[in-house]
């Protein structure tokens, strides 16, 4: 499934170079537009990213997502500051899907995993973002400021008991590059935890991109910048998925 995603940073669109908040784009693009143009081309589900939430949860955009879940022909997944059980109840209150879970895996583990068994798989997405060096691929998290120290292997082998489904995996260093996914990252996990539905995310900026990630096994391919800068568009990239 192709999920298109939308960061924001003060209300407007954004896109930043590897996770680094001094180095972002601002695109002028109307997200009501974007999220219509998502829904006539058939696109079922798109990723909502609080990037001032992240970095700062007192600082979450709630205006700005009421804005956006009050269209109820999509799903959406949101992530961004969720840190309590609060945070989930109003976002799925004001119409989310999914919410995307992620420095609360490390400060609160038995919450979230109190969370996916209250909720239901299908509801709890958990956003674990890495950076790889010497093989080691560690999970950094307060918009990618802070190391775990926890390899990604690790948190999966814990959450596979409370039979969590969805897993979004970005590299970090591919982000917001268009240099390309790292298919060799998301074949050994597929190969790994062939029951986890993964969402690929990082680096996607052709249709030779998606046909590789489809080669992986990868059931889910997030994409930001590549439809925010015209690579591809919407109809091009579902039509290859269905070939």
């Amino acid at each position: 499934m192709i999920i298109p995603s939308l960061d924001f940073i003060q209300g407007k669109i954004v896109r930043l170079y590897k996770g680094n908040y001094l180095k972002k784009t601002q695109y002028q693009e109307s997200y009501f537009l974007y999220i219509e143009n998502c829904i006539k081309n058939n696109i079922k589900n798109l990723h909502i990213v609080d990037l001032d939430g992240a970095r700062d949860p007192k600082r979450k955009q709630l205006h700005l997502l009421q804005d956006i879940l009050k269209n109820k022909n999509i799903n959406f997944q949101v992530g961004g500051g969720i840190r309590t059980e609060k945070d989930i109840e109003k976002l799925f209150f004001l119409g989310a899907k999914r919410v995307v879970l992620s420095s609360i895996i490390f400060k609160k583990k038995n919450v979230v995993k109190n969370w996916i068994e209250r909720y239901g798989q299908e509801r709890i997405v958990l956003a674990l973002d890495i950076k790889i060096k010497n093989s080691f691929k560690e999970v950094v998290v307060a918009g990618w400021r802070n190391y775990t120290g926890i390899c990604i292997e690790d948190i999966i082998d814990d959450f596979l008991e409370n039979n969590i489904k969805y897993i979004l995996c970005t590299d970090v260093s591919q982000d917001g590059t268009l240099n390309g996914p790292n298919l060799l990252l998301y074949s050994e996990l597929i190969k790994k935890y062939p029951s986890i539905y993964f969402q690929a995310s990082g680096g996607v900026s052709s249709i030779n991109d998606i046909i590789n990630l489809k080669k992986t096994g990868v059931k889910n391919i997030i994409i930001g910048k590549a439809f925010l800068e015209k690579k591809f568009t919407f109809f091009e990239a579902i039509q290859c998925l269905k070939k």
